[in-house]
């Protein structure tokens, strides 16, 4: 709040403006502070800009803002103005300027013809530009650019290129590109024709340094300086630069385009000196120097010996007659109270200029007045402390002090000092200097005292201070902290860890103050990992503060292990490692291995190798796993005290396939006629069923379809990739090799695997064997074709894409022998009664055919196809048939080994007559 003249926060900044930029505004910044507020206006090139009647400019806070900005119009030199009822000050000077880059003249350049061997330069001569440009030569045609080395050089001061000694291959068009760094346009000028001379060769010479920098090289602190230095020859001349005092090059220093560019980043005043550049061949040598002088910031402007004085008043208008201004001093003579205000001194040399300013003010005369500030009345200290009672009456011009303790004359001593201000301070404070203390200030206008009284206390002492303690995750503890302490005065205990305050009532849950007047105790119930650290005891009264640290050390289980990687996998097997967690200062004690599945529920413990993984032991392979399954492994840490989180999951891998792992059991074969035999089998389901199934990768490039075990009819579609509900299974059609393609399962699936079954005769070997495949969960299948009455070998094994599991034992199974081979013979009938009575001879099987079991009756309406069947172990049957159609009738034997000859077809006739009828079917053999 105090009254003051403007201040400048911040000047404008000199600024390079690109003609085409599509930003059409400029800005000029300047800002100031004061008080009353200053108004701010602004200058160019020494007049005032009236902004409220030129709408090309604005004011945005105190920056200048240049609408629309015309290089004929805006460019030159700003200056910020600011004023209030205590003076004006002016900024330093702001140069705008427009970076432009016109077109080259378009008339073509003359022909340069010179020998091979000489040396050559071609001039650019860039058009009128405004701004920092870089040159480069396009040799006859565009991207082609002419390559800077040892024989060739650019000069990025003038443009011009440089070829040291000329050879036939330089024969071509040059043309100069010329880049503004602001605007980043490209012009190009027109192409320069270099031709060989037909006149001879250029014979050897010295070098002729044609590319050298100025003799003497200004050069501002931590700038980047650039010397230039290229020599023609012939030899081709090498270049090296040296210092001239004998001192070692910059260490920093780089040279470019074969020494031809010296580059000194960060210049400093060590750097600065004399330096060379030495061109030579075995012709001769050459020499350039140059001295690279050294200034610093600007401030340092005001050592320099070009120094230029100017002193500018607040309203412009120096007091008349009573100033002198001498080498930078200003002298007021007799100064009044109309030489109060701001003055500025403007240091300015070729480098730029500097502002200063400068505020003059007058006070009146005034005695020494305490008034309004009076000594404090009660100023307490501790024994042993340091204390400052304060004196500060109003008085002008500045007093002069003295000071009693009680009614006697205090002296300074190596405990007691009066400061500048006039305040008193003691150190190593006893009791002894406890009483009033008096503050006399005099001025040649008068004599002023006030006084006050210094009480001392005992000082406040950490009688118990919390210790360092090692403690469990879960436990609770309190932190002592019990001090004696002066019990006049009021005391205030408060805790930081790790550097904040403790909020008792946010954090209740875990921290609680506890102890009575003299004892602030702490303590911490259910301690977590995350209460660990640094926990300060703070103790406060009106005379003194202390405090005393604990380290608190929580020792829990593991941090989660981190980048958990699958390095390698088979069908079985995966191969793991992983990086520690923190171990929570509990040394990690084992390591365990969890996966998932899309068939497990949660994650699962699995077997590992080593089978126990200690804790400093970060890799693992993985066994048991299920071929062509997709896994997922996290791992978990432990130690001494518990178990830790575990880490994140890592990437899905698939193992590899592989074939089937069950053996079929139970074995058998039997039933079916002479030819055929049914073989049958089992399958043990473990636990978990897709262990011993070798799944194939099959299934997943296919669109299969699942059968509802419950309804076997109905199908439906695998949604989104997910198993059939629990309780389900399915199977695909087989592929096009036939071979079984498995889906997913559950732990209530049927065997979801498809057997192969093997049948052979036994006078035939193994390999030839007739193999049968099956689909799905079948158990048992029909063999055809088979020789009756043969003995074969059976064997079942599973199959997958990927292969053939192992087989059964093989057994051996006889076919049946084949059915008789004759009918039934003298074949009679009768009817009556709606009655049809068949009797014919007993038929006997020959001794290679299987015994007569029984007989089969079949008969049909003349008129129909479909065929009835009666079976009976007698020669005789009764059908109860209308008599109004015509039948037919035929008999056959049946045995074990299946049906055997029939009977030729006989004819029934209709009978309209009650009476009945009779007759008999063909002959057959006699009964023997």
């Amino acid at each position: 709040n105090t009254l003051h003249g403007p201040v400048f926060l911040q000047e404008p900044d000199s600024l390079i403006f690109p003609l085409d930029s599509e930003e059409k505004k400029v800005k000029l910044s300047c800002e100031v502070k004061g008080n009353p507020r200053p108004t701010i206006g602004w200058r160019l090139n020494g007049s005032s800009i009236d902004v409220g009647m030129d709408f090309h400019y604005s004011l945005l806070g105190g920056a200048l803002l240049i609408h629309n900005p015309n290089k004929s119009q805006d460019a030159g030199t700003y200056q910020c103005v600011a004023t209030n009822p205590f003076g004006t000050i002016v900024s330093r000077e702001a140069k705008l300027q427009f970076a432009y880059l016109e077109n080259f003249k378009t008339r073509t350049r003359s022909t340069v013809s010179v020998r091979q061997g000489q040396g050559m330069v071609l001039l650019c001569g860039p058009p009128p530009h405004s701004g920092e440009l870089t040159y480069a030569w396009i040799f006859n045609e565009y991207p082609t650019f002419v390559h800077q080395d040892n024989r060739r050089f650019v000069s990025q001061e003038t443009g011009n290129l440089y070829i040291a000694k000329v050879e036939t291959s330089d024969v071509g068009n040059y043309t100069c590109v010329v880049t503004n760094t602001v605007t980043n346009s490209k012009v190009l000028g027109p192409p320069t024709p270099l031709v060989l001379r037909n006149d001879g060769v250029m014979g050897e010479y010295e070098p002729k340094i044609e590319v050298q920098f100025p003799e003497t090289v200004p050069s501002a602190k931590g700038t980047t300086v650039k010397l230039e230095c290229f020599a023609l020859g012939n030899p081709v001349p090498t270049i090296s630069w040296r210092r001239a005092d004998g001192k070692q090059l910059p260490r920093k220093a780089r040279r470019h385009r074969s020494s031809g560019l010296l580059e000194i980043p960060n210049f400093q005043q060590e750097d600065a000196g004399l330096y060379e550049c030495v061109a030579e061949n075995v012709r001769g040598k050459n020499v350039a120097r140059g001295q690279l002088t050294f200034y610093g910031e600007q401030a340092a402007l005001l050592q320099e010996a070009l120094l230029v004085f100017s002193l500018i008043w607040s309203l412009f208008c120096c007091p008349q007659g009573r100033v002198q201004l001498e080498q930078g001093s200003l002298t007021i003579a007799n100064v009044s109270l109309s030489d109060a205000g701001m003055y500025q001194c403007v240091a300015e040399n070729r480098h730029g200029g500097i502002l200063m300013w400068f505020v003059l003010v007058l006070l009146s005369a005034i005695g020494p007045d305490f008034s309004k500030t009076l000594l404090k009345k009660l100023t307490l200290v501790k024994v042993g402390g340091e204390v400052i009672i304060e004196c500060k009456p109003k008085a002008s011009p500045r007093p002069t002090y003295s000071w009693k303790k009680g009614k006697d004359i205090l002296r300074e001593n190596e405990r007691i000092t009066v400061l500048d201000d006039g305040s008193l301070r003691i150190v190593n404070v006893t009791k002894a200097d406890a009483g009033s203390y008096t503050c006399t200030a005099t001025n040649h206008f008068g004599t002023a005292s006030s006084t006050g009284s210094l009480v001392v206390k005992d000082p406040t002492r950490v009688m118990v201070s919390p210790f360092s303690m090692d403690v469990t995750v879960g436990e609770s503890i309190v932190l002592p902290c019990q001090v004696s302490h002066d019990h006049s005065l009021d005391i205030a205990f408060t805790w930081s860890f790790n550097g904040h305050l403790i909020d008792f009532d946010k954090d209740g849950d875990h921290f609680e103050k506890v102890g009575g007047d003299s004892a602030g105790d702490l303590m911490i119930r259910s301690i977590q990992l995350k209460h660990a650290g640094k926990y300060v005891c703070m103790v406060q009264t009106s005379v003194d503060k202390l405090s005393a640290a604990a380290d608190l050390i929580v020792r829990g289980p593991p941090g989660p292990p981190e980048a958990v990687t699958i390095e390698e996998v088979t069908d079985s097997t995966a191969q793991l490692s992983w990086r520690p967690g923190a171990d929570n200062h509990s040394p990690i004690t084992m390591y365990v291995v969890q996966a998932r599945t899309p068939f497990s529920v949660g994650w699962q413990a699995v077997s590992t190798v080593p089978e126990v993984i200690d804790g400093r032991t970060f890799t693992a392979t993985v066994v048991g796993l299920n071929p062509w399954v997709e896994y997922e492994f996290r791992v978990v840490a432990a130690n001494l005290i518990g178990i830790g989180e575990p880490s994140s999951p890592s990437e899905k891998r698939r193992t590899e396939e592989a074939l089937p792992e069950v053996t079929p059991a139970n074995v058998s074969g039997g039933g079916g006629s002479k030819s055929e035999l049914v073989i049958t089998w089992e399958v043990s389901l473990t636990p978990a069923p897709l262990s011993f199934l070798g799944i194939s990768k099959g299934w997943q490039q296919k669109k299969p379809r699942l059968c509802d075990k419950n309804s076997p009819a109905g199908q439906r579609e695998l949604k989104d990739g997910l198993p059939p509900a629990p309780g389900k299974w399915g199977l695909s059609s087989p592929d096009s090799q036939g071979c079984c393609q498995p889906l997913w399962g559950t732990a209530t699936a049927s065997a979801l695997l498809c057997p192969q079954v093997r049948c052979w005769r036994h006078d035939e070997k193994e390999e030839n064997a007739k193999r049968i495949r099956t689909v799905g969960n079948q158990t048992s299948t029909k063999v055809s074709n088979l020789r009756g009455n043969a003995l074969y070998h059976l064997a079942v094994r599973a199959y997958n894409t990927a292969g053939t599991g192992p087989s059964s034992a093989a057994v051996n199974v006889t076919t049946k022998k084949p059915p008789p081979s004759q009918p039934p013979g003298n074949i009679v009938w009768n009817s009556s009664d709606s009655k049809i009575i068949l009797n014919w001879d007993q038929v006997k099987a020959l001794d290679n055919e299987s015994e007569v079991r029984g007989y089969k009756v079949l008969y049909r309406w003349n008129r129909e196809s479909s065929t009835s069947v009666i079976e009976t172990n007698k020669t005789s049957v009764e059908l109860s048939l209308p008599f109004d159609e015509d039948y037919i009738i035929e008999i056959k034997p049946f045995s074990d080994g299946g049906d055997g000859s029939s009977s030729e077809q006989i004819r029934i006739p209709k009978i309209s007559s009650k009476d009945g009828g009779m007759g008999s079917g063909p002959q057959g053999p006699t009964s023997r």
